[in-house]
């Protein structure tokens, strides 16, 4: 595997680590918002991963057995493929004062948990710093090898 591929790898898995980080925020600013541009409460997001160019396990064993070694030409890596809305049902708060309520005061509220959505911002941060320590140690690495040459 080339180092450059190890960059990319990494490189993708901050990027997409970045998205998920953004709709949790998003989701938290829009908590409390009853009324959207689609008519209605906000609805959670969520975000979908994918992974691509990777190869599996058996394919990695069979071409090292083989001497092929690891596909440096191949691309891999994690993606955002898309951004999913959450389909559970909206709180309904009674509030009978809202500009928004229906006709026996209840509100419908977005479906967003503040405490999921801190969860999955720590662990998009977590899975973040993962990807940045792995970026730092192949380019420790590189710079030995260069070292190495003197």
């Amino acid at each position: 595997m080339s180092f450059l591929n190890s960059f990319d790898i990494s490189a993708s898995g901050m990027s997409a680590q970045r998205v998920r980080m953004d709709v949790a925020a998003e989701n938290i600013a829009n908590v409390d918002t009853t009324r959207t541009e689609k008519g209605g409460p906000y609805q959670r997001k969520d975000v979908v991963f994918e992974s691509f160019g990777t190869n599996s396990f058996q394919e990695a064993l069979k071409n090292a057995s083989l001497g092929k070694g690891y596909n440096s030409a191949k691309k891999a890596g994690v993606r955002v493929t898309t951004l999913v809305s959450d389909d559970r049902e909206f709180k309904r708060v009674y509030n009978p004062n809202h500009p928004d309520a229906d006709a026996d005061g209840y509100v419908e509220m977005p479906n967003v948990d503040v405490l999921k959505e801190t969860v999955d911002s720590m662990s998009a941060t977590r899975s973040y710093e993962a990807n940045v320590t792995a970026l730092n140690a192949m380019k420790a690495m590189a710079q030995k090898a260069l070292e190495i040459g003197k």
